[in-house]
Parts: structure tokens; C-alpha cells; sequence
């Protein structure tokens, strides 16, 4: 399975956001991509107001990135907010295409460094996982990989590769943590993790917003053995990842931490 990682720079314009959106799918089945990974916030970044971004999963936004996985024959995972029903906004992943249609609502809301994303967030409370190709997908946001909890569950539903568009704040330190989260996660789960974040503001000439995550970039792909097998930089670009499910099946057989497990503590 080849899975791309477009790693954006995202604007506050959904229009403007869709249009790249679309160019960089084309651009990803080109390269012969079967699922093509949009970061969290696609739809618009962060440090604006969301409330009056979002739309519902049936309406304009969505369904156009829906036309666009169909045109191109693909999987497409985007981060966008749709209405919560409290006054908050929901973080949104739409996955959609290949004849899959179905979101994940970020369960793990960061409220950290300074940032409180519940004020205006609602959380989501459920894992998500969709089969496609014979290969079993789960999903997680950003701040989602601070929890080594959804990722065994993710894998104890059968999960061999998890998806995790991110929008990763910056600061002091937080690249490097941002990629010992995500081989630590690959490692706990026995799991890939294709991990695709907004691209670095600075890299596209805009300054970034001033508490919000507007993302450091730092794509990357990573074994379930915890390898680095691709990355990108800080700028705006493509990943391409070739995942081999069985690679899964491998790293649980060689280190079955999922099987060795303790459920019965408290």
C-alpha cells in the first residue's frame, strides 16, 4: 500500500485550502498513491476563530474533498471542524474515497502549553478504524499521540497501520518530542504510523500565529519496528510511503507486546 503525506501550509481560507487540497491529491495519485493524508486543520489552521469555519460532514467542504477522492480513485484523510451542537466546534478527520466514508473526531484535545483547545473544541469519543484493500486503518490526531492507549486499541482492533495528521506546536524541544511520540507509538502498537503535519509557517513566508499549533512540518513514516523509513522537513512537500501490512504482522511476533500485555492490573 502506498501511502502520501502532504504535508501543507495551511491558510485561513477554506477555498484556498481546498485548492491545494485537490492539486496535491492529483499530484499524490500520480505518484500511484493508494490513501493520500492531509494534516489536522486542512480545512483552515488554527489561531482563528473555528465556530464560523465549520460545516457539517454533508455539507460544501466535504463534499467536494469527497468528489475529489473519487476523481482520483484514492483514500483521502483531511482535518476539518464541523459543528459540535454545544457553541465548540469538533476536529474533524474526514476519510473518504476507495468507497469508504466515515470520520474520526479527535478524542484527546490539547489543552497544554499554554493552549486550551476544549474552550472552543468539543471531544470526540470514539476509535475509528476502516478496511481498505484487505489492510485494516486506524485514525488519531495530533495531540492523540501523547496517549499510548488509543494506539493498543486502535491495534487491538486489528489496526496494522495508523493515520495521524497533526498540526504540532512549536517550541523549545517539540520536534524532538514530536518524533519520539510517534516511533514510540509505531513501537507500543506494533503499527506503522504515517504521521502528516502542517508544514512550518516561517517556510512559506508567514509568521506563525502567536499561542496556536500552526505546525513545524516533520512528516514521517515509521515502521512498526519504530524506523524512520521517510521524512520531510520543516517546508511544504510530499511524502511517499510504500507500507507493507505484513511488516505488522512481523514486529508482533518478534516483539509481541500487545499479546504479553497486563489488562488485570489496577
Amino acid at each position: 500500500m502506498r501511502i502520501a503525506a502532504c504535508q501543507l501550509a495551511s491558510g485561513v481560507s477554506p477555498e484556498e485550502n481546498l485548492a491545494a487540497l485537490a492539486r496535491e491529491t492529483a499530484r499524490a495519485a500520480a505518484e500511484d498513491a493508494d490513501v493520500v493524508v492531509f494534516p489536522e486543520a486542512a480545512m483552515a489552521r488554527f489561531g482563528v476563530p473555528l465556530a464560523p469555519l465549520a460545516e457539517p460532514l454533508e455539507g460544501p467542504w466535504a463534499t467536494r474533498v469527497r468528489s475529489v477522492a473519487d476523481a482520483a480513485g484514492v483514500l483521502v484523510v483531511a482535518g476539518m471542524f464541523t459543528p459540535s451542537g454545544d457553541g465548540r466546534v469538533r476536529n474533524t478527520l474526514l476519510i473518504t474515497g476507495r468507497g469508504i466514508d466515515t470520520h474520526y473526531d479527535k478524542v484527546h484535545l490539547y489543552d497544554a502549553f499554554g493552549f486550551a483547545e476544549s474552550a472552543t473544541v468539543a471531544p470526540g469519543d470514539r476509535a475509528v478504524t476502516v478496511d481498505l484493500d484487505g489492510v485494516r486503518l486506524g485514525f488519531a490526531t495530533c495531540y492523540d499521540v501523547r496517549f499510548p492507549g488509543l494506539f493498543t486499541r486502535l491495534a487491538g482492533d486489528g489496526a496494522r497501520v495508523v493515520l495521524l495528521p497533526a498540526s504540532w506546536g512549536a517550541g523549545p524541544g517539540k520536534a524532538a518530542q514530536w518524533e519520539v511520540l510517534v516511533r514510540a507509538r509505531a513501537l507500543d502498537a506494533t503499527c506503522w504510523v504515517v504521521a502528516a503535519g502542517q508544514a512550518d509557517p516561517a517556510t512559506v513566508g508567514e509568521p506563525p500565529a502567536t499561542s496556536a499549533p500552526t505546525g513545524i512540518g516533520h512528516s514521517m513514516a515509521v515502521s512498526p519496528f519504530g524506523e524512520v523509513r521517510a521524512r520531510l522537513g520543516a517546508a511544504p512537500g510530499l511524502l511517499l510511503a510504500d507500507v507493507d501490512p505484513a511488516e505488522a504482522d512481523d514486529a508482533r511476533r518478534t516483539i509481541p507486546v500487545l499479546a504479553n500485555r497486563r489488562d488485570d492490573l489496577r
